[in-house]
């Protein structure tokens, strides 16, 4: 069974997505600060102009990211999406992945912009950060994508957004991809209220047309309707993620036995063959299936699923 790192590379490639998004605002608040866009000549000898860049550290649900924030010559620029001394992003970095998931509208980005930056900021802004943004989303969404993956792994992140006046929750769905040389990347982001097994054949629909063929196994978090959404790759073998797996089997047990029990577990699922991983799951079982401890079966089920 492998390892579930993915988790970490699908924060990685989400925090790259994100953080070029919010420069993207910035340079355009800049704009509407100035009067002109970067470059062009209007913005001559009008008494203000763009003076570099600052480096700012910016803390996500995916992490630390590093971002330029642009700076104009008379030191007058506000940024409204990120203050000065916000380093935080708060629950942003989920409503601007958001624009990159298939089925957003312009409507929808636009929307997802205004719960941004609040009822106050004028839709010229909104406008030249819509103009700006929405190009690159168009590309990435519609990219070319390889024929074979050996292995892709599901991941989703909930966020609160509003409709009809109504908050509800949304989760945005991302597929990272690794390809034939190791190489990966976010293949694309999708977005819904409920998911199911249409919801996931739309989604790997999407992803034969833009070129791929085949897709040896599927790595996920037991994502209801994705496992019976098979019929666009039907040889693609489903795998429940390993990291999500031990995350289960350790709420059943003390907070003071985790630690033993996760270095127990990893002998079954790390073990180099079957003989080496059934020996492994039979230690296992011996060590924690106790009488006196309600949370044994339960670690023995899972001991079992590790193992197979």
């Amino acid at each position: 069974m492998a390892d579930c790192q993915n988790t970490g590379d699908i924060q990685t490639k989400l925090k790259r997505i994100f953080a070029g998004t919010i420069e993207q605002m910035l340079e355009s608040e800049m704009d509407e600060h100035l009067g002109y866009e970067k470059h062009n000549n209007i913005g001559d000898h009008t008494g203000n102009s763009r003076n570099g860049y600052n480096q700012k550290t910016i803390i996500s649900d995916h992490g630390e990211s590093e971002i330029a924030v642009t700076r104009d010559r008379n030191g007058e620029f506000e940024p409204r999406v990120l203050e000065k001394r916000q380093t935080r992003t708060d629950e942003i970095e989920q409503k601007i992945l958001a624009m990159y998931a298939k089925g957003m509208s312009q409507r929808d980005i636009e929307d997802n912009l205004l719960e941004i930056y609040g009822a106050d900021i004028p839709q010229t802004l909104i406008s030249k950060i819509t103009d700006k943004i929405l190009p690159e989303v168009n590309e990435w969404q519609n990219r070319p994508l390889k024929s074979v993956y050996p292995i892709i792994y599901f991941d989703g992140v909930v966020f609160k957004s509003r409709k009809d006046n109504h908050i509800i929750n949304k989760c945005v769905y991302s597929v990272l991809g690794v390809d034939m040389d190791g190489h990966k990347d976010i293949l694309g982001v999708w977005i819904s209220e409920n998911e199911g097994a249409s919801f996931w054949a739309n989604v790997c629909s999407d992803l034969k047309k833009r070129g791929i063929s085949d897709i040896l196994i599927a790595c996920h978090d037991n994502l209801k309707g994705l496992s019976e959404a098979n019929a666009t790759f039907k040889e693609t073998k489903n795998q429940l993620c390993i990291v999500h797996q031990i995350r289960k089997s350790v709420k059943f047990m003390p907070w003071k036995d985790r630690k033993s029990v996760c270095v127990d577990l990893k002998k079954i699922y790390g073990a180099v063959n079957l003989d080496d991983a059934e020996f492994a799951k039979e230690e296992f079982r011996e060590k924690w299936t106790m009488p006196v401890r309600d949370w044994g079966m339960a670690l023995s089920f899972f001991a079992d699923r590790f193992a197979a």
